[in-house]
């Protein structure tokens, strides 16, 4: 059950370790585009290129879908990316359902695992199968993995890298299941025994993007490519939006006004914030497409 390219990596990995795939569960196929055509989900695409049984509900109580679901008789669901599950659908299979989490659990709960890690500053994150059950991303853990931040790594550089860690380990994860190897680890007696203050990842909205410049360097860095490709921190430039996708920092005594725009007109282009200046590399502003400062600078004029 999934549906955006990072299941995709999942659901080959399955493919490919010889798994019996008797079904993919994915989002209904969505207008998009200029012409409004329908579009395929990534694990569909993949799904149907090889030939595998796929079902796509428009809502996931509907009692035709549990019985579809019935029909196909598997052992084990697995989760990778989707909607949250009503109990008669994940407590279906013999051997439950799993799911696989971008985070090391029971750290980083909720929608946005990988961009809160960021945004806090976090060296490492990981990846997590755990059961599920009713309160979201707190079922027992089955397995773990985890993987080093790079200092300017993006959220999207790092989704990347994950998918592929994840998928490993989901292979792990079900071969261990089918030999009744695993041992669960309830989620409180974890935080407990390392005595753990939890992260939280909820959702990202709109005002997680606003950079404030009266923040430290560092912190808006982290916000900038914990945000980076999707949904993009922003600031202003000449009361047009602009997106900010990769930056680097500067600590420096500066004596000036924070959130402050300078340029030479030609190498660069820099934001005052309490304690230095951000250099923004990487950008998008309003109405534009995105690049890299020198292009824009050889094309934009400061007012």
């Amino acid at each position: 059950m999934g549906t955006p390219e990072f299941a995709v990596a999942s659901l080959d990995a399955l493919v490919q370790a010889g798994c019996q795939i008797v079904g993919v569960v994915t989002a209904p196929d969505k207008p998009a585009g200029r012409g409004l055509k329908l579009q395929q989900s990534a694990v569909k695409q993949y799904a149907e290129s090889k030939g595998l049984t796929v079902l796509q509900p428009v809502k996931l109580k509907d009692p035709a879908f549990a019985a579809d679901l019935q029909q196909l008789k598997a052992d084990l669901q697995i989760v990778v990316a989707f909607r949250m599950l009503p109990e008669v659908i994940w407590n279906m299979p013999a051997l439950g359902t799993i799911n696989v989490h971008g985070s090391l659990l029971p750290q980083y709960r909720g929608a946005a695992p990988i961009n809160w890690a960021v945004i806090n500053g976090e060296k490492e994150t990981g990846v997590t199968t755990f059961k599920l059950k009713h309160e979201i991303d707190t079922g027992n853990i089955l397995q773990q993995a985890s993987m080093p931040i790079g200092e300017d790594e993006t959220a999207g550089e790092i989704h990347d890298r994950m998918k592929e860690l994840g998928a490993q380990l989901l292979v792990n994860t079900v071969k261990a299941l089918a030999s009744g190897e695993l041992t669960e680890q309830d989620q409180a007696v974890v935080a407990a025994n390392e005595s753990l203050v939890l992260q939280h990842a909820p959702k990202i909205f709109t005002e997680t993007c606003v950079i404030h410049w009266e923040k430290p360097a560092t912190e808006i860095h982290n916000q900038i490519r914990g945000l980076s490709p999707y949904p993009g921190a922003f600031t202003h430039l000449n009361d047009k939006t602009l997106k900010i996708y990769r930056s680097r920092k500067e600590i420096a005594s500066t004596g000036k006004a924070v959130g402050v725009p300078e340029s030479d007109g030609k190498t660069y282009l820099r934001y005052t914030c309490a304690d230095g200046y951000i250099y923004v590399l990487d950008l998008q502003l309003e109405g534009k497409k995105r690049m890299v400062v020198e292009d824009f600078l050889r094309g934009y004029r400061f007012s």
